[in-house]
């Protein structure tokens, strides 16, 4: 269903309960379907604000929405989770005799969202995430870390997300800073309360989150970034000068004091955390991973099935590399041994420092410029590809990723992002940062993001970790697929290692969760399989320990695509056509793999003209 702007207001003004289901039976079946998923719309939206201005339908009925954020306390924790059980009772209660096929797509897909969420919500610790569609893919056994919460979180999303063209934007902002000071309080009692209940952060981990949070409250409140990104854009639109001092006083009495509230409270479990990484450590530990691993891939596989299909996989990738290696001289020790010998090799290192962050950008466009160009031979039904490439914040860079990436907002006036870790021009190689580059932008994230606004609002702000994973795999490898590797076999290598480094996801995932590997383990792993740079792997296992399953969604999509790309090409033969394939993949919007089966089987249906 195309987005419709007077539908989805029409669903903010009902005031029917979502438990009112059965007074939909006057209805036709879609009209009925349709009646509820607005109503679910809206309710997701006042629970999750961030997502609206995040969409960019944080205007007309929805306005309120803009200077508020999502409740971060234990009480409001509750309330979202008693929304989405009786979200969930509708969507059962909801007769699906009937429907169209869209129609029941769309059901299908919310009901599996809100079973996860409601499995979710049953574990008494941590952050349930899969509702928020600003950070769907990040359920935690934690409240607080390194890479989650509100320090983490806010700061990034007012600047990024929140517009300020007019002096309600900015008062909108201030409230939402008062917002942010709430955020961090709430979180604080809930660590707390979850540290009573056996969940504690493992002390490398609370160490590291420490260093951060004293870093971004260090110095005067006038030179923090929630407050310099106001001053200077609020003097771009020609605003008042007292929304900037508003601005500094409310980051002085009200979040610099939240903070340190926060600090002094994860720095009193100190005593009481130990180095165990894993999930297995919490009460119900074992059950949790279970869960997290089905929210991460939306499979129903075990951690032993996931453990072994990384190994089979990252020996299928090693034979593929090898050739490769050796052609280009690097003919000793294993395939990971000599991919760290290459990434040591200075003809594929960036200079240090802001000369070599100014070369990585530039590296970056001249990506992206070539890829348009090749994009036409993949996709009959191409989108924008609206975006910029901007710097994670230097206040947060330590516990980010190397990159990240999301579309702009459903009216395409804000653009999407390619967030670029630069704290050390050493995290990327020339031969693997086209291939992030392919991943987080064009055509993986930023992209497949677009594809979504085609949809329904609900379906547009709900995501599958293991779709959006696993296609940003598949947008590196049509990437390859398109050539741009063919007269640089280096940049193939860089693009087979982060497909084996996904692989080594699946394996040390479940490794540290379901087999106790400690950390050191994990690093290990990944140094001596996969070649991976030591600085930039000790982030990624500290990201496995926090957000457990996700890490697997990526390879475990990936390879569902595939196989349903194989399934295609079987049962159509001369009829199957690569831009079809891809098109339908991506226009179906983000599904779960259970259901993914079902988009392919339509598409091929119809290839027959059956």
């Amino acid at each position: 269903m195309p987005f419709n702007r007077r539908v989805v207001l029409r669903g903010a003004a009902s005031a029917l309960a979502l438990g009112a289901a059965p007074a939909f039976a006057a209805d036709s079946p879609d009209a009925a379907a349709d009646r509820l998923l607005e109503q679910i719309t809206e309710q997701m939206l006042r629970d999750y604000p961030e997502t609206a201005t995040g969409s960019g339908v944080d205007k007309g009925a929805r306005a309120g929405l803009r200077s508020k954020l999502s409740d971060h306390s234990a009480a409001g924790q509750r309330a979202v989770a008693a929304h989405a059980r009786e979200t969930l009772n509708a969507l059962t209660r909801l007769d699906t005799r009937g429907l169209s096929d869209g129609k029941r797509l769309d059901v299908e897909v919310v009901r599996t969202v809100y079973q996860l969420a409601n499995e979710g919500f049953a574990f008494p610790y941590g952050d349930m995430a899969i509702l928020n569609n600003n950070w769907s893919y990040r359920n935690s056994p934690y409240s607080v870390a390194q890479n989650l919460g509100a320090f983490f979180d806010i700061p990034s999303f007012l600047d990024s997300s929140h517009t300020i063209a007019a002096a309600e934007d900015a008062e909108a902002y201030l409230a939402r800073m008062g917002a942010y000071a709430a955020q961090l309080d709430g979180e604080t009692d809930r660590v707390r309360s979850d540290a009573d209940r056996g969940a504690v952060l493992p002390d490398f981990l609370l160490d590291k989150t420490l260093r951060q949070m004293r870093a971004g409250r260090n110095g005067p409140a006038a030179g923090w970034g929630i407050v310099a990104s106001l001053a200077r854009r609020a003097a771009a639109a020609n605003l008042p000068s007292r929304h900037t001092a508003e601005a500094e006083r409310i980051a002085s009495e009200r979040i610099a004091p939240a903070l340190d509230r926060q600090i002094a409270v994860l720095d009193g479990l100190r005593s009481r955390a130990t180095s165990d990484a894993g999930a297995w450590k919490l009460p119900a530990g074992e059950a949790y991973y279970a869960w997290a691993l089905r929210a991460g891939t939306t499979t129903t596989m075990t951690p032993d099935e996931v453990h072994q299909m990384g190994l089979d996989e990252l020996h299928a990738l090693h034979a593929r590399m090898d050739p490769i290696l050796r052609s280009i001289g690097y003919t000793e020790g294993s395939v990971g041994a000599r991919m760290t010998a290459l990434g040591s090799d200075p003809r594929y290192q960036f200079a240090d420092g802001d000369p070599g962050r100014a070369e990585i950008m530039a590296f970056i466009q001249e990506k992206l410029a070539d890829i348009r160009t090749r994009i036409p031979r993949a996709f009959n039904t191409p989108v924008r590809g609206f975006l910029e490439v901007v710097r994670i914040s230097p206040d947060i860079e330590a516990g980010a990723p190397g990159g990240i990436g999301g579309p702009g907002t459903i009216d395409g006036k804000e653009p999407g992002h390619f967030w670029i870790n630069l704290r050390s021009t050493g995290l990327h190689t020339k031969f693997d940062l086209a291939d992030l580059t392919y991943h987080e932008a064009i055509p993986g994230h930023v992209w497949q993001g677009e594809y979504t606004f085609r949809q329904s609002l609900l379906r547009s702000i709900l995501g599958f970790n293991a779709y959006s994973e696993g296609w940003a795999l598949y947008a590196q490898q049509i990437a390859d697929e398109l050539g741009v590797y063919d007269d640089f076999p280096v940049g193939r290598l860089g693009y087979l290692q982060s497909l084996a480094f996904r692989a080594c996801r699946l394996v040390v995932d479940t490794g540290l969760h379901a087999k106790r590997w400690t950390r050191q383990q994990g690093v290990d792993f990944f140094v001596r399989e996969n070649g991976s740079n030591p600085d930039s792997v000790g982030s990624e296992v500290d990201r496995y320990c926090v957000w457990p399953g996700q890490a697997c969604g990526y390879k475990v999509g990936h390879t569902a695509i595939n196989r349903q790309r194989d399934r295609a090409k079987a049962e159509l033969a001369g009829r199957y056509d690569f831009r079809d394939f891809n098109d339908a993949v991506v226009g179906s919007g983000n599904v779960p793999m259970t259901v993914l089966d079902q988009v392919i089987g339509s598409y091929i249906a119809k290839a027959k003209g059956a």
